[in-house]
């Protein structure tokens, strides 16, 4: 009989098994991070909002301009208002925003600013004519603005942003009036 010799078996270095450890290790923290990151909001109350840009649907410009960034509305009390034209207590809410605007709209020192939560633009349009809605509004397709300010929670929110960018109060869920509106507003003045 002829003995048959079997080459050893060549495992993986102890460098490559490091490395890959340190590989995986990695990944698990970045991701760990990200799902971290998910469940927390990236504006928390009493930090600044980061900027982020808004291209207003046509006919709810600020000022005539169709787009802009959230800071150039510093030295404003910027009232950010996420909602969708499929949520009902976005609905119900609808008139009491557009009803404290009318109280603020004149006085340039607060601006409502609308931001529509993955939508389609017919269903917006739909929805702003039907409440009459005369504030800046603009959509958010990709959820880039929700995804700075959503605490995933649902529509609508809403965000109270202080004259220096400062995040000072938010509001999950519909307003039972604008009196809610304004003492929130004027908690921040």
């Amino acid at each position: 009989m002829t003995e048959e010799t079997t080459p050893p078996k060549r495992g993986v270095s102890l460098t490559a098994q490091i490395i890959i450890w340190v590989f995986i290790a990695g990944l698990l923290a970045l991701v760990g991070f990200g799902l971290n990151r998910a469940r927390n909001p990236m504006a928390a109350v009493g930090d600044r909002v980061p900027d982020f840009d808004l291209v207003y649907y046509k006919g709810y410009e600020y000022n005539g301009t169709a787009q802009m960034k959230l800071s150039d509305l510093r030295g404003k009390i910027v009232v950010i208002n996420i909602w969708a034209s499929w949520c009902k207590p976005c609905e119900q809410e609808a008139p009491e925003l557009e009803k404290a605007w009318q109280f603020y709209k004149d006085g340039n020192d607060v601006v409502f600013v609308g931001v529509d939560y993955v939508d389609t633009p017919a269903g917006a349009n739909e929805y702003l004519k039907k409440f009459s809605i005369t504030f800046p509004n603009a959509p958010d397709l990709k959820s880039n603005i929700s995804s700075i300010l959503n605490r995933q929670m649902g529509v609508p929110e809403t965000y109270f942003i202080d004259r220096e960018g400062i995040l000072r109060n938010v509001k999950i869920g519909p307003f039972a009036s604008p009196g809610e509106i304004q003492s929130i507003i004027q908690s921040i003045q």
